[in-house]
C-alpha cells in the first residue's frame, strides 16, 4: 500500500491554473508569433480568467461562506488560497494590460490596424460616431437612475456596464447623483469604422468610447460628472440536486437563467473610476476591496477575439493548412466499414482531418444495412453535422440512442436543444447516470453483414466537435475489434439501463476500474524497477491532481522508474525533489493548438502498453465521471501514438516549459541547439498548405 506524504509534497490547484495562464500570456509576448495571434492569446487569458473566477474562485468563496475549515491535499485552507489567488491574479492582469497597451496596440497600429481613441477623433470621425450612436445604440439603451424608486439593478454576469455620476435635477425634480447604463448585448463591443473615415486600413472604435462620448444624451438637462465602465463576474456553478429532481432537463432549463445572477466574485472597473463610484459598486456587489480589479483599457478583452476574423491580413496570422487524411480514406466516397474491417484507423487531430468521423456517421445514417447507432455527446456545438446525421438516421428508421450530458459546463443550453430535437424525431435520449457526468467519447454503429450483426466503434480523447477538432490536439480510433466493441456496448448498457458493472476486456472505465488500473500499472513499473529491470512511464494529460496517483508516482520514482509527465495545465506533483521525485520530469507544452489528448504509456517489460483516454488524472475523472481509457492494440498505430503524441513532445525545445519543484515553469531555449517544435513538425508531416476550410 502506498505510503502517505505530507501536504508540502503537493502543489495548489488554483495557483497552478494561474501559472498556466502566465504560460499562455507568454505566447502573447512572443514577437516571433504572428501579431493577430498574439492578440488572440491575450484574449484567451481573459477568457480563462473569466471561467477561473466563475468556478474556482466562486468555489473558494462558497467554502469560506459555509465556515468549514477544509484543506486540500496541499494543506491550504480556502481562505489562504483565496488570499494568494487575489495577489497573483492582480499581478497577472496588470502584466496583461501593460502588454496590450505598450506592445500589442502600437504594433497593430504599425500594420494599419488601429483602435481609435476618443481624444484623437477628428471632426469626420466624431460625426460618424454620433450617427452610429443615434442609429444603432441609443434606441436599445435603458439608463437607470438610482433613487428610492429605482434601486441598483441586477447586473448580468460579465456584461459591460457604465456607472454615471450626475448633477442637477431631472424633469420630475429628482436630484439623483448616480445612474447605471448597461451596454446592449446586441451591439458589438468593437465597431469597424469605414477606412475612408478612419484614415487607416482597419480602424476600430470601442463601444465604450461611443457611449462615453454621448452618455449626456441619455440624461437631458443634467451635467455628467463622470462615466466609468465596469463589469461584474459572478458564480456560474449550477446548483441542481440531480438525486432530488425528477426531470433533470426541466430543472436545468429553470436554473440556467439564474447563472447570470449568481453571487458576485470579481469587479472590474476602468482605472480612472472615482473612489466614490468604486466604493458604491463594491458595496452593491457585496465584494471586498481585494476583489476590485482596475484596468487600463476595455474591461472585457475577450471581446477583441473577433478582431482577427475581421482583418483580412494572412501575414499576421498562423499559416493556413489543410488537415491530412489517411491514405486508406483518401479515395472519394471510401467505404468506412470496409476500411475498418481491414485494419484499425487512427486519426491525430488537428493534423489529420475530423471529416472521416463525420463521414462515418453520415454513411451509417444512410446505409440500409445499419440498424443502430449509439453515441455520447458532451460538447458538440450549436451547429453540428454529426448531430444532424443522427437526426437523419432516426428519421430513416434506425435505432438511434444518444447519451447527452446535460451538465457539460457552459454547453448545457446547446445540449438541451439537441436533446429536444433528437427526441422529436424518435431517437432514444438519455442523460447518463445521476451524480456522474458522462465524459467518455464513444460512438458505436451496429450493421447487418452476411446475416450477422457486426459492431464498429469510434473512441476518442476529444469531443465530437468539428470546430475544436481544428484547434485541439486529440486522437481518435476506429475499430471493429470484437472485444473492444463488446466493452463499448457494455458501457452504453450501463448508461441507458440498470444492472451491475461487468468486467471489461480491454477498456478501463471510471468510476469502476480506471483508477485501480492506473495504480496497478504504475505499481507494475515500480516492481520491475525494484527487480533491476528498466521501467518507464510517460503520461500526457491536461491536469494531474489525484493524491493517490501522485503518491504512486513518487514511489515509482523512488524505486528508479523514469517518469515523464506532459501536463498542459495544473500539476499538483512536485518534480525533482531529492529522495522523493528525482526521476520525475514535468513539462507543459503551449502552442498554436490546445494540447488536449490524454496518453498513458507503460514500458511493461517491453510490452509498451499504450492507452488513450478522455480522462485526466483527477478525482473527478476517476470517481465522479463516466470515462473510458482504451488501448491501442495494433503495433503500427501504437508506435504512431508513442512517436506523435509523446516522444516528439519530450524533444520539444520551442513551446515546452519545464516545471520546477515549486510549481514554477521555465521555457526551453532552442538558441543553442536545433529547434524542435512538436506541433510544427506534425503540421509538416501531415498537412498541406495553403488550406481550404475543411473540417
Amino acid at each position: 500500500m502506498a505510503k502517505k506524504f505530507a501536504p508540502q509534497q503537493f502543489l495548489n490547484r488554483e495557483l497552478g491554473q494561474l501559472e498556466f495562464n502566465h504560460r499562455v500570456l507568454a505566447q502573447a509576448e512572443d514577437a516571433a508569433i504572428p501579431l493577430l495571434e498574439r492578440l488572440k492569446y491575450l484574449c484567451i487569458v481573459s477568457s480563462n480568467l473569466d471561467e477561473f473566477f466563475e468556478i474556482r474562485v466562486a468555489g473558494l468563496k462558497e467554502q469560506i461562506k459555509l465556515g468549514g475549515i477544509v484543506t486540500g491535499a496541499d494543506g491550504m485552507t480556502a481562505k489562504q488560497t483565496l488570499k494568494l489567488v487575489r495577489e497573483q491574479a492582480h499581478q497577472l492582469i496588470e502584466r496583461q494590460y501593460q502588454l496590450f497597451n505598450a506592445d500589442i496596440i502600437p504594433a497593430l497600429a504599425q500594420q494599419g490596424i488601429q483602435f481609435l481613441r476618443r481624444p484623437d477623433w477628428n471632426e469626420a470621425q466624431r460625426a460618424w460616431v454620433k450617427d452610429f450612436f443615434f442609429r444603432e445604440v441609443m434606441p436599445v439603451l435603458t439608463p437607470i437612475g438610482l433613487d428610492p424608486a429605482h434601486p441598483f439593478p441586477r447586473v448580468i454576469n460579465k456584461s459591460l456596464n457604465f456607472a454615471v455620476g450626475l448633477q442637477g435635477k431631472d424633469a420630475f425634480g429628482r436630484n439623483s447623483a448616480r445612474a447605471i447604463v448597461q451596454a446592449p448585448r446586441v451591439v458589438p463591443r468593437t465597431i469597424l469604422m469605414p477606412s475612408e473615415i478612419s484614415g487607416c486600413e482597419y480602424g476600430f472604435v470601442f463601444l465604450s468610447s461611443i457611449l462615453h462620448a454621448h452618455v449626456g444624451e441619455l440624461f437631458s438637462g443634467m451635467e455628467v460628472l463622470g462615466c466609468f465602465q465596469f463589469r461584474v463576474t459572478r458564480n456560474s456553478n449550477l446548483f441542481v440536486d440531480e438525486e432530488e429532481v425528477k426531470n433533470l432537463r426541466l430543472s436545468l432549463q429553470g436554473e440556467l437563467p439564474q447563472r447570470h445572477f449568481g453571487d458576485a466574485v470579481r469587479l472590474e472597473i476602468a482605472d480612472n473610476c472615482s473612489p466614490q463610484i468604486a466604493e458604491l459598486l463594491l458595496k452593491e456587489s457585496n465584494l471586498a476591496p481585494e476583489d476590485l480589479y482596475r484596468v487600463h483599457g476595455p474591461v472585457n478583452l475577450v471581446r477583441l477575439m473577433r478582431i482577427p476574423d475581421m482583418v483580412a491580413r494572412d501575414n499576421l496570422k498562423f499559416p493556413a493548412f489543410t488537415p491530412g487524411v489517411p491514405g486508406v480514406l483518401q479515395k472519394k466516397g471510401a467505404d468506412m466499414f470496409k476500411v475498418i474491417r481491414k485494419n484499425d484507423v487512427l486519426l491525430h487531430h488537428p493534423f489529420q482531418s475530423f471529416k472521416p468521423v463525420i463521414d462515418f456517421i453520415q454513411q451509417a445514417a444512410s446505409d440500409p444495412d445499419v440498424v443502430a447507432i449509439k453515441q455520447t455527446v458532451y460538447r458538440t456545438g450549436a451547429d453540428s453535422a454529426l448531430m444532424e446525421a443522427l437526426i437523419a438516421a432516426s428519421q430513416y428508421g434506425k435505432e438511434v440512442t444518444v447519451v447527452v450530458e446535460l451538465m457539460a459546463r457552459f454547453d448545457e443550453e446547446a445540449n438541451i436543444n439537441w436533446a429536444t430535437r433528437l427526441e422529436d424525431v424518435g431517437a432514444h435520449v438519455v442523460y447518463g447516470v445521476v451524480g456522474h457526468k458522462t465524459h467518455a467519447k464513444m460512438l458505436m454503429v451496429v450493421r447487418r453483414e452476411d446475416g450477422k450483426l457486426r459492431r464498429y466503434v469510434h473512441l476518442g480523447t476529444g469531443n465530437y466537435h468539428p470546430s475544436t477538432a481544428r484547434l485541439y490536439t486529440d486522437f481518435g480510433l476506429f475499430t471493429c475489434n470484437e472485444k473492444m466493441c463488446a466493452d463499448v456496448n457494455e458501457v452504453f448498457s450501463q448508461l441507458t439501463s440498470l444492472g451491475k458493472a461487468r468486467e471489461l476486456n480491454h477498456l478501463w472505465q471510471s468510476p469502476f476500474s480506471m483508477h485501480v488500473e492506473v495504480l496497478r500499472s504504475i505499481l507494475n513499473e515500480t516492481r520491475l524497477a525494484k527487480s533491476g529491470k528498466r521501467a518507464h512511464i510517460i503520461a500526457k494529460m491536461n491536469a494531474l491532481l489525484e493524491p493517490e496517483t501522485i503518491n504512486a508516482l513518487y514511489e515509482a520514482s523512488d524505486a528508479g522508474v523514469k517518469v515523464d509527465l506532459i501536463v498542459r495545465g495544473v500539476c499538483a506533483l512536485r518534480p525533482g525533489v531529492a529522495k522523493l521525485s528525482e526521476n520525475i520530469r514535468v513539462r507543459s507544452v503551449v502552442g498554436r493548438f490546445l494540447e488536449h489528448s490524454r496518453i498513458f504509456y507503460f514500458r511493461n517489460n517491453l510490452n509498451h502498453d499504450v492507452y488513450l483516454s478522455s480522462a485526466d488524472w483527477m478525482d473527478r475523472n476517476f470517481f465522479r465521471r463516466i470515462e473510458v481509457c482504451f488501448p491501442v492494440l495494433e503495433k503500427k498505430l501504437k508506435k504512431r501514438v508513442i512517436d506523435e503524441g509523446l516522444k516528439i513532445y519530450l524533444q520539444d525545445n520551442c513551446q515546452a516549459w519545464d516545471m520546477d519543484s515549486e510549481g514554477h515553469y521555465r521555457q526551453k531555449n532552442p538558441r543553442q541547439s536545433t529547434r524542435n517544435c512538436a506541433q510544427a513538425e506534425l503540421l509538416k508531416q501531415f498537412t498541406h498548405a495553403p488550406a481550404k476550410a475543411t473540417p
